[in-house]
């Protein structure tokens, strides 16, 4: 288990304090680097043992057939997965003509630390061989967040006691073997030899490796190159094959001397650029690795992330676990997007094979919330991404005899990849989900210019495609058919409330964007007869309510059916252990759905609504999906249960630090990482933006005693320092020396010239902390300490 003792709770690393071999893949995870670009686990430098090989490049993907049963018209032909590329990882070492092995001779010490300040994994070992021969590696990794196309290591080995000659092996390895397939459905299909080699030549101290996939027709070079210092005599040469190539570094080592290896890795990918042009294209990122240095890139990772940290930290007194998990959430959020510049930020990021690295709504709905606030140019070219594969999207819907544009459930590239059609296509929300992440980098920054150039058009499709699949009954009542919530056991419904409340919001901000920019919505072709149908439409949606009960439906007729039978079915996650034809029919739900309607549509709620349709949902939420507990926890401290709402928030902050869904080995949860963030700042901070205007009502569980978070709203950079009593507001800069925000509801000017203090509004819960699901109780805090 990831114990604290193993994983000590820090502010800003995460420390591996002893080699355990049975929570290899787990720690190959965690300890990923990426910039969005390029994507590395946490493999050990030797490259053996490990739990899963991998090196990703955001976008390069192979395709496979999709399997069914039995094929339907319109149903998605070939998935998307990604592929492990050539790992240029590797550093063989042999001491003497014994290979370096955690599993053989002695292991005195072995430690790896992740540190979120500097951006790079370290590495300490100390290792006494078979034959008696000590040494200490010390190993420094990075991907470059400055250099998109850069990685590198720098790989140091000391004799400790007596003279040993030493031999490194750095290698590009191409076509790495993986392991089986799981029987989860969550972990990604295995490609088996996914690259074809194009080509291979050495350079003085490194080579290049090109390949291509065999049905993508995507092309890849992978390019390395060494600096060597040591004293006395050293002999390297280089070599390559076809899926190989290989620099070797042999030296005799006295007492005490030490060889440092710097090696700088590069990586290029094109479905359209020629094979000299891509080789070109790495040689070009190692030559500027090496202008720049082993100790420039050092730098330049730092003060990287000193810019993201000043405007990003959130600060978290009295709870030291969750100090260093939302911190851990911020730094792999931020590596699965800064470079990613107009490619998907997977449900995975770059850190595994899980989903087959697909995209979901979770980048909408869940990572770029926070990057908006903190990192609003990546959030902006994740955005562009999206709006990429807007003819896609039309071609999907026109095969769907829809208007509009149809978004994908899941995908690399744009097309839809997910087979199962009541949790896929259905998911209508994502289009919804898409046109608000638009809107809310609108209202955040303050920024037009991305609705001009591409987000207009994503507003206008996704609202064509809701009046193609709504339709008016006989009383004028615009209802949605057919749809499934974010609650995939309880699919295929009538006027899923999340479902319509986000569509009406697509539909409103449509009209509203189109006004704004009346020349370009004329060349959509958008006429006034049309915005008029998407308000009328809005206007007219049904929203299911329970008057017997008090409560929202979360679809209509949900409240009739059937209770699910928790006395006897209790194996979580059900999915798993219950046939679909019982979960559709029941109360029972997968994850926060009508919940999360109420934190992102806050204002179409009163205050006694959410009370009521927490009470009533909680109790039948079994959370078997990593994106509810955030949700949970927000709604929470919303209603006043503060620490339910704290106990949530750990759950969602520990999810990978403490394995606790069992499948970190896959890949880290994105949404759930981003998560810790919206459940700190959302939930405690009470940050909502839902009405255009940036609303904070900060409150705290007893658990923590103050919490400090930084964000940035159209151009102005904000602190916001709560504690028990009082909430200061600090306006460090930005285009005006005032800003008018909400404080607990109330109007509240800011200024740059001094801090405002306020008191803190109470929150007082009008119904007890509610049950859960037996066996599904937020994980304690106790439990995991």
């Amino acid at each position: 288990m990831m114990t604290a003792e193993l994983f000590p709770i820090e502010p800003w690393h995460v420390r591996e304090t002893a080699f355990e071999m049975g929570l290899i893949a787990e720690t190959e995870s965690l300890f990923a680097l990426s910039n969005g670009h390029i994507g590395m686990r946490g493999n050990l430098e030797e490259g053996e043992p490990h739990g899963l090989p991998g090196t990703y490049l955001n976008g390069f993907y192979e395709t496979r057939p999709l399997p069914y049963a039995e094929s339907g018209f319109s149903y998605p032909e070939d998935g998307q997965s990604v592929v492990d590329v050539t790992n240029g990882k590797v550093m063989r070492l042999l001491v003497d003509d014994e290979p370096f092995d955690v599993r053989y001779g002695q292991l005195h010490e072995h430690e790896r630390v992740l540190d979120m300040r500097a951006g790079t994994l370290n590495r300490l070992v100390r290792w006494m061989s078979p034959a008696g021969k000590q040494v200490l590696i010390r190993s420094t990794r990075l991907v470059s967040l400055a250099q998109r196309s850069v990685a590198a290591i720098e790989y140091r080995v000391q004799a400790i006691d007596q003279f040993a000659r030493v031999t490194v092996q750095s290698e590009l390895v191409a076509n790495e073997d993986q392991p089986e397939r799981s029987g989860d459905p969550r972990v990604a299909a295995v490609l088996r030899d996914p690259l074809v080699a194009v080509h291979h030549e050495t350079t003085e101290r490194g080579a290049v490796l090109l390949h291509r996939t065999r049905e993508s027709g995507l092309m890849l070079a992978a390019a390395m190159d060494h600096e060597v210092d040591v004293p006395g005599r050293v002999e390297v040469g280089a070599e390559a094959r076809e899926d190989v190539a290989r620099t070797t570094v042999i030296c005799g080592l006295r007492a005490g001397q030490e060889l440092r290896i710097v090696k700088y890795i590069a990586y290029g990918w094109s479905s359209l650029r020629s094979r000299p042009a891509l080789r070109d294209q790495v040689a070009g990122a190692i030559a500027g690795a090496r202008y720049t240095g082993w100790q420039g890139l050092l730098d330049a990772q730092r003060k990287f992330l000193d810019e993201f940290w000043d405007s990003a930290d959130v600060e978290v007194e009295g709870d030291p676990e969750c100090q260093q998990a939302v911190r851990f959430g911020l730094f792999h959020v931020l590596q699965a997007s800064a470079r990613a510049e107009q490619r998907a930020i997977p449900g995975k990021g770059l850190t595994g094979t899980g989903y087959d690295g697909h995209a979901f709504w979770d980048t909408e709905g869940f990572v770029l919330p926070v990057l908006t606030y903190t990192a609003p140019k990546a959030a902006a070219d994740a955005l562009r991404w999206r709006a990429s594969t807007l003819d896609l999207a039309r071609e999907r819907a026109a095969e769907l005899d829809l208007e509009g544009a149809a978004f994908p459930w899941r995908t690399i590239h744009g097309e839809e990849c997910s087979a199962y059609w009541p949790a896929g296509t259905a998911a209508w929300h994502v289009n919804a989900d898409i046109a608000m992440a638009f809107e809310r980098y609108r209202v955040v920054t303050g920024d037009d210019s991305l609705e001009a150039e591409c987000g207009l058009a994503v507003l206008v499709e996704t609202a064509r495609l809701w009046c193609s699949l709504g339709h008016y009954d006989r009383h004028g009542v615009w209802h949605l058919d057919g749809v499934t919530g974010p609650d995939e056991y309880t699919a295929l419904v009538r006027d899923n409330v999340f479902t319509n409340l986000m569509a009406m919001h697509n539909l409103r901000t449509a009209a509203e964007a189109c006004e704004r920019h009346p020349e370009k919505a004329d060349e959509l072709g958008v006429t006034p007869q049309e915005i008029a149908g998407w308000r009328k439409a809005a206007d007219a949606a049904n929203i299911p309510y329970d008057e017997d009960l008090g409560v929202h439906e979360q679809c209509a007729g949900f409240t009739t059916m059937r209770e699910w039978n928790f006395t006897d079915n209790t194996s979580y996650p059900l999915l798993m252990h219950e046939p679909y034809v019982r979960l559709y029919p029941s109360q029972v739900i997968k994850q926060a759905d009508l919940v999360l309607a109420m934190h992102w549509r806050s204002h179409a709620f009163t205050p006694e609504q959410m009370a009521r349709n927490l009470d009533y949902y909680e109790r039948r939420t079994t959370r078997d999906s990593s994106l509810s507990a955030c949700t949970q926890a927000v709604m929470c401290a919303a209603v006043g249960h503060l620490e339910l709402a704290h106990e949530y928030t750990y759950e969602a902050a520990m999810i990978d630090l403490r394995d606790l869904h069992h499948n970190t080995e896959d890949g880290l949860h994105m949404a759930s990482l981003a998560g810790a963030w919206t459940a700190l700042v959302a939930g405690f901070g009470g940050l909502r933006d839902d009405e255009g205007v940036l609303d904070l009502d900060p409150q705290l569980p007893s658990g923590i005693h103050r919490l400090r978070f930084r964000l940035r709203w159209r151009g102005f950079r904000l602190t916001v320092d709560a504690n028990h009593e009082n909430v200061t507001y600090t306006l460090r800069d930005g285009p005006d020396a005032k800003l008018t925000i909400r404080h607990a509801g109330t109007p509240l000017e800011v200024s740059t010239t001094s801090p405002s203090t306020v008191a803190v509004r109470p929150r007082t819960a009008l119904l007890p902390p509610p049950q859960q699901p037996p066996g599904r109780e937020p994980i304690r805090r106790s439990a995991l300490q």
